[in-house]
C-alpha cells in the first residue's frame, strides 16, 4: 500500500529506509513513475518524540576480571566480542530507528542485577537486550531475573555460553512470555536484529490504524494483544468519496502504468482502469482524513448493489505493493494478519480464500487481491496478469503469477490473540477458466494436516518465504497464542 496519507502525528511509524520503500511503492511493480499524489504529510515522516520514543536498553552481563574455566572458555575475548558486537548493534538501532541505550559498564553482582531490573521497570523502555558474556550467568539466575522484568527481553546466548549440561537453567527462561532467546552460532547476530525488528514492529503496529467500512455506525477498537486500532466507519463514506476524485493526470498516468506493467490485459478496458485508479485516490482521501494507515471495506456488498463502478481489487493491490494495507471484505482478521506481517517481514502476504485439493492432499489459496511485491517492499514484484474481479466480471483485478517452488508461510490472526501457523511450496498456478474462483490462484503442498479439509481459519495469508519461527517468536514475546494451521 502507498504510505501517501502518513500524517505528521503518527511519530515513529517509519524509518528513513521505509519512507524510500512508500516512494518507490508510489510507482507500480514494474518500476514505472508517473505522477503520484503525495500529501504534505507524507514529505516529511516525522521521527519518535521525546515522550513516545522507541528506546531499547543494551547491557552486557559478566564477572568482573579474567576468566578462568567454565564456558565459554579461558580463550575467549569477552571485550572483543562487546566491542564488535555493540557496533552492529549500533548499526541495526540506526537501520530501524531505535534509540538504544548501554549501560555503561558489563554487571554480574546480584545487587547489580537486582538495581538493573528496576531502572527498566521505572523507565519502561520498548525493549531489553541482552548478552550474556559467560554461563554463570544463566547459572546464577541473572539472566532470568532480567528475562522477568516485564520488559520484552532479547537476549543472545553465542554457541559457548550454555550447554544442555545445565539446560533446565535456560530453557525455562527461552520459554517464558515477553522472551526471545536465540542460541545461535550466528556472531553476524542477524537474530539479534530481527529482535530489534520485532520491538520495531510492535511499536508501529500500537501506532496504526486501519479504516474498516462496514454497515452505518462510527466506532473505534484496539485490538488486543495485537494493538492495531481498528477504525469502524460507514459502509457509505466510500462511494460518497468516490464521487469527489476526479479524473486527474495522476488518475490517468495510473491507469497507464498498469496498462503497460502487465504481462497482458484480458477483460478490462481503458475505462475499467480509470474507474480502478479513481478507487485508489479515494481510499487514500479516506485514509488521510480519519487518521489511518491502511483500509478494508465491505466491498462485496458495493459491488452487489452496485454501489461503485468497479471492485476496488488494484487499489488494494498498488497499497499493498507500497507497504501499507488494502484488505478485503472487511475482515479484521484479514487486517490484523496482514499489518502484522507487513511490519515484521516488509512484505506483504496474500489473504486467500483456501480450498482443499483432495485428490493432491494440498491447498488451494485463491482470491483477486494479490500484491506483486510478494518477495520485498524493496525487492524486484512479480509478474502479473490484468484481469476482471472473477464474481463480478467487473473492473481490474490482478493476477499474479507465484514462483513454483517457492517457500510459503501461511498465517493467520484469528483475534487478536491467537495466531495459526504453517508452511508449504508453490507446487502450481491455476488459471479461470478453465478454473472457477479468483484470479490469483495458487496450489501449496502443506506441512500439515494430512486431510486439507481440517485446515483451519479462513483468509489466512500466503506469504513468501519460511517465516513460522519468526511468527513464533512474534507470538511469544507479545502474548499472543500460537498453533498449527
Amino acid at each position: 500500500m502507498c504510505q501517501f496519507c502518513t500524517r505528521q502525528d503518527r511519530g515513529g511509524e517509519f524509518t528513513r529506509r521505509e519512507a524510500l520503500v512508500t516512494l518507490a511503492g508510489a510507482a507500480v511493480a514494474a518500476g514505472a513513475t508517473g505522477p503520484t499524489a503525495l500529501t504534505a504529510a507524507a514529505e516529511s515522516q516525522a521521527a519518535p518524540s521525546p515522550s513516545d520514543p522507541l528506546d531499547v536498553r543494551v547491557v552486557y552481563l559478566r564477572p568482573k576480571g579474567k576468566y578462568w574455566l567454565g564456558w565459554p572458555g579461558t580463550f575467549w575475548d569477552p571485550e572483543g566480542f562487546a566491542a564488535r558486537s555493540r557496533q552492529r548493534v549500533e548499526q541495526f538501532a540506526k537501520d530501524l530507528g531505535i534509540q538504544l541505550a548501554f549501560e555503561p559498564a558489563p554487571i554480574h553482582e546480584p545487587a547489580e542485577i537486582e538495581a538493573f531490573v528496576r531502572k527498566v521497570r521505572a523507565e519502561k523502555p520498548r525493549g531489553v537486550l541482552v548478552f550474556p558474556l559467560h554461563a554463570d550467568e544463566f547459572i546464577s539466575g541473572a539472566v532470568d531475573k532480567i528475562a522477568q522484568g516485564g520488559i520484552p527481553a532479547i537476549v543472545f546466548a553465542g554457541l559457548g555460553m550454555w550447554h544442555t549440561g545445565f539446560a533446565n537453567l535456560v530453557v525455562p527462561t527461552a520459554r517464558r512470555k515477553g522472551v526471545y532467546l536465540p542460541s545461535s552460532s550466528d556472531y553476524e547476530l542477524g537474530a539479534v536484529r530481527f529482535g530489534m525488528k520485532m520491538i520495531q514492529a510492535n511499536y508501529r503496529i500500537r501506532r496504526t490504524k486501519v479504516a474498516v467500512l462496514r454497515g452505518s455506525e462510527t466506532a473505534e477498537q484496539r485490538m488486543e494483544p495485537l494493538g492495531l486500532t481498528i477504525r469502524f466507519l460507514p459502509r457509505r463514506r466510500f462511494p460518497d468519496t468516490l464521487r469527489t476524485i476526479q479524473e486527474s493526470p495522476e488518475v490517468i498516468a495510473m491507469a497507464e502504468q498498469y496498462a503497460k506493467a502487465a504481462q497482458k490485459v484480458v477483460e478490462p478496458t481503458r475505462r475499467d482502469l480509470i474507474n480502478a485508479a479513481k478507487n485508489y485516490f479515494a481510499s487514500l482521501r479516506i485514509m488521510d482524513e480519519e487518521g489511518c494507515q491502511g483500509i478494508s471495506m465491505d466491498c462485496l456488498g458495493l459491488v452487489g448493489n452496485r454501489e461503485i463502478p468497479t471492485p476496488p481489487c488494484l487499489s488494494w493491490t498498488r497499497l499493498l505493493d507500497g507497504g501499507r494495507s488494502g484488505t478485503c471484505e472487511a475482515d479484521v482478521n484479514a487486517v490484523m494478519s496482514q499489518e502484522l506481517c507487513l511490519k515484521l517481514l516488509d512484505k506483504p502476504g496474500f489473504i486467500q480464500d483456501p480450498v482443499p485439493e483432495t485428490e493432491h492432499g494440498t491447498l488451494i489459496g485463491a482470491h483477486c487481491v494479490c500484491a506483486t511485491k510478494l518477495n520485498g517492499l524493496d525487492k524486484p514484484a512479480e509478474p502479473f496478469i490484468l484481469r476482471s474481479h472473477s464474481e463480478s466480471n467487473l473492473g481490474v483485478a490482478v493476477q499474479v503469477l507465484w514462483r513454483v517452488g517457492q517457500e510459503v508461510t501461511v498465517m493467520q490472526m484469528a483475534g487478536p490473540g491467537t495466531m495459526l501457523l504453517g508452511k508449504g511450496k508453490v507446487l502450481r498456478n491455476h488459471e479461470t477458466p478453465p478454473a472457477g474462483g479468483c484470479r490469483t490462484s495458487v496450489e501449496i503442498a502443506m506441512d500439515g494436516p494430512a486431510d486439507p479439509c481440517d485446515t483451519k481459519g479462513f483468509h489466512q495469508l500466503f506469504i513468501y518465504g519460511d517465516h513460522v519461527r519468526q511468527f513464533q517468536a512474534y507470538a511469544q514475546v507479545y502474548g499472543i497464542a500460537s498453533e498449527h494451521v
